[in-house]
């Protein structure tokens, strides 16, 4: 097995698929990169049994194979090459020679035949969307994922396809964050995938455009493929609940508040609180929106809003850090904020199509 490859689109091709690679594994292949050299292509793929993520680059393919070589070392060995291009020279015991302008190198690589092959799955619905905004929608959501495993599905993001309308959901039980958006097309008719967070976190990850990108999900898997790569993953299996039923039917209060603004003034007033106390409380009066906070091991503060109120004054009290977690991940300048009354559910909405649910905090 015989190639050519550009040093820095090699590079960026390790990069792309290196960040499943785990420091510990059971299986030494699978902190190894398949490579796969045929039809001067060179295909990348890396694998942690959960995930599989590909990528092509061009190369000059003298003797076509496949071999694995150590995923970190390669990639560390080409970000200090010097030269244009990387010429690798394989035997058949996955010895691999590395040769960039004035650098030669040997790395020990495994067999081909022990790397897991992809396993096959039958897609029985396709989603075309831009790259940019699938994107957007997965950043605008993620923080509200579960890290608590003992509810499994609540450790993904909830991917549903309704109508022409695709809803990305995620809820730790605490809050719930979703956004929704037309896609280019929806083919195969509606359903639900939950897709692991790291998962969500990869795709993110490698979204670098404004392309379309085909979303493929099958019965236990499902597949993204983008400009430049194809990632593959295990679904999580379960039911998710009906995240609909956590938002009231409607509001007796709206009030608009600058994005900016309004999440600086939370991260400030949250400077006083220690781990002990671990809300703000928010007032509205009198066309402002004043922000107190206090503790007994620090000390006590507040800032103001200006906003459009007007009526009896109204408290309420969140955890500052889901307070601050939409506004931090919202692109709108202004938010609007819905209310009932002290005790029930709050709602944020942002840009077109995204809604957060918060519960107050109920004070001693």
């Amino acid at each position: 097995m015989k190639f050519t490859v550009n040093r820095e689109k090699l590079q960026k091709a390790l990069q792309r698929v290196g960040s499943i690679i785990g420091s510990r594994s059971m299986f030494p292949v699978l902190g190894n990169v398949f490579m796969q050299a045929e039809d001067n292509l060179l295909t990348l793929t890396t694998t942690d049994l959960e995930i599989r993520i590909s990528t092509t680059l061009e190369a000059v393919v003298e003797v076509p194979g496949v071999t694995t070589a150590p995923a970190r070392k390669l990639a560390s060995l080409v970000g200090c090459f010097i030269g244009a291009d990387v010429v690798f020279d394989i035997d058949e015991k996955d010895h691999i020679k590395l040769r960039c302008g004035t650098s030669h190198f040997t790395l020990l690589g495994l067999a081909a035949a022990d790397f897991p092959g992809a396993e096959t799955f039958e897609a029985v619905r396709e989603i075309k969307i831009k790259e940019s905004e699938f994107k957007k929608m997965i950043a605008s959501i993620a923080y509200a994922v579960s890290a608590d495993d003992s509810r499994k599905v609540l450790t993904g993001i909830l991917l549903s396809a309704r109508d022409t309308a695709l809803t990305l959901v995620a809820t730790d039980g605490k809050r719930l964050a979703m956004q929704e958006k037309t896609p280019e097309s929806i083919t195969g008719g509606d359903g639900d995938a939950i897709i692991p967070l790291k998962t969500a976190q990869e795709i993110r990850r490698l979204l670098d455009g404004d392309e379309l990108m085909t979303i493929r999900i099958g019965e236990k898997q499902c597949m993204f493929l983008g400009n430049g790569f194809e990632v593959t993953t295990k679904l999580i299996e379960g039911n998710y609940p009906n995240y609909r039923q956590v938002v009231p039917a409607s509001f007796s209060r709206t009030i608009e508040v600058p994005t900016a603004v309004f999440l600086g003034k939370i991260e400030t007033v949250s400077l006083v609180l220690s781990d002990s106390s671990s809300f703000i409380i928010l007032r509205f009066e009198n066309n402002r929106l004043t922000l107190q906070a206090s503790s007994t091991e620090v000390g006590e503060g507040s800032d103001m809003v200006e906003v459009a109120f007007e009526g009896e004054p109204f408290e309420v009290s969140f955890n500052p850090a889901f307070l601050a977690d939409p506004l931090r991940n919202c692109s709108a300048e202004t938010i609007r904020m819905k209310l009932n009354d002290p005790l029930n559910p709050v709602a944020i909405e942002g840009d077109e199509g995204f809604l957060y649910v918060i519960m107050p905090i109920r004070k001693k």
